[in-house]
């Protein structure tokens, strides 16, 4: 009986950290509508499962979750698109939570290229 409860335990926590990790690395923590972020590159961390971008937005810090590294190549972007210092503009989906400061993004622009992570997405 024990191992019973145990595995059920288990099962249950494994199906919640799932659940979460699915949630942060979809679309549902975001509003489902638009907006525009004009920054700076102050960090970047590409790589799996999603890049994330740094920037500072008329003095204050955003966080941007870009494209996995091939999306990013699909759209065009080379690591060093990514450079600190590089002005970007970025459109997506924010936080549900506006004061977290976070977007997912589904298209930006460096100078005036632009680049489209996730073009089957408005």
């Amino acid at each position: 009986m024990k191992n019973v409860i145990a595995a059920i335990a288990l099962a249950v926590t494994a199906l919640f950290a799932t659940g979460a990790a699915l949630a942060h690395h979809g679309w549902a923590w975001t509003t489902g509508g638009n907006i525009e972020v004009f920054g700076v590159i102050t960090k970047a961390e590409l790589g799996n499962p999603h890049g994330v971008l740094t920037l500072d937005v008329e003095g204050e810090t955003w966080t941007a979750e870009v494209g996995q590294p091939w999306r990013n190549e699909r759209a065009g972007l080379k690591d060093s698109d990514f450079a600190v210092g590089n002005e970007i503009k970025l459109i997506g989906e924010p936080a549900a939570n506006i004061e977290d400061k976070l977007i997912k993004v589904e298209r930006l622009y460096i100078g005036e290229k632009l680049y489209e992570l996730y073009p089957e997405r408005d």
